[in-house]
């Protein structure tokens, strides 16, 4: 008898364990996981309303695996002075407008800091 209710109560443990681990994996492979220390809901900044865009650039970016990694993106960009952006993480790009010019080292050490790979930062006509 005693073996039994051991044996019941491992098995009740296990499944728990288990029941807990698929809950987030799913969340996880719905891009709402915590893969790099979110997880949860991220509040954006709002990208500004520029008065005289100079200059618009795409930055490619490789490491962004969920919306925690879009978010940490595209707060750092929308944080810097003359800078408007918008981060599309499932493509691996930022468009990022600009009001005066930013050197593309200061971008992409921006987003390096973060953890991310800049794969190029290319000038493009809006």
């Amino acid at each position: 008898m005693d073996s039994t209710i051991s044996n019941l109560v491992i098995i009740i443990i296990i499944a728990l364990i288990l029941v807990i681990a698929v809950k987030g994996s799913i969340a996880h492979f719905k891009g709402q996981g915590s893969c790099c220390g979110g997880g949860g809901k991220d509040v954006l900044t709002k990208p500004k309303k520029l008065k005289n865009i100079s200059c618009v650039k795409t930055v490619r970016i490789d490491g962004m695996h969920c919306e925690h990694c879009y978010a940490r993106v595209h707060n750092v960009l929308n944080s810097m002075d003359g800078v408007s952006a918008k981060v599309y993480g499932k493509k691996g790009v930022a468009k990022i407008k600009l009001e005066k010019d930013i050197d593309d080292q200061v971008l992409k050490g921006a987003i390096e800091d973060l953890g991310y790979k800049v794969v190029s930062v290319q000038s493009v006509k809006e």
